[in-house]
């Protein structure tokens, strides 16, 4: 019951420091994520190298001094939680763009 107890109360201290992201943070994170791309010294083909991370931190020191946004675990959760939200949203219009060229090949 003590091991119980006492992940509960890790749980809830995990959940109590979570960092709630304002959306000029979101707004200087993807400005700041494009520029990287187009600088093309941070990125492959398709995805950014090892320490991005650590030079999105720097560049975002300078939009948003005061934030204390660091690479791990800041960054990297809120990117990956971008990431997923909008998988989501892009397989929703793309169901429904097949959807509406189906209805439209069949004459409905």
């Amino acid at each position: 019951i003590s091991d119980f107890s006492q992940s509960n109360v890790s749980s809830q201290n995990s959940q109590e420091t979570k960092r709630k992201w304002v959306p000029e943070e979101d707004v200087a994170l993807v400005s700041c994520m494009v520029e990287l791309c187009n600088i093309g010294s941070y990125n492959t083909d398709t995805r950014f190298k090892t320490d991005y991370l650590n030079e999105l931190e720097r560049m975002l020191e300078n939009f948003l001094p005061h934030a204390m946004l660091k690479a791990k675990p800041n960054l990297e959760l809120r990117i990956r939680t971008l990431k997923k939200d909008w998988t989501i949203i892009y397989d929703m219009l793309r169901e429904k763009t097949i959807a509406a060229l189906v209805r439209a090949s069949i004459g409905r």
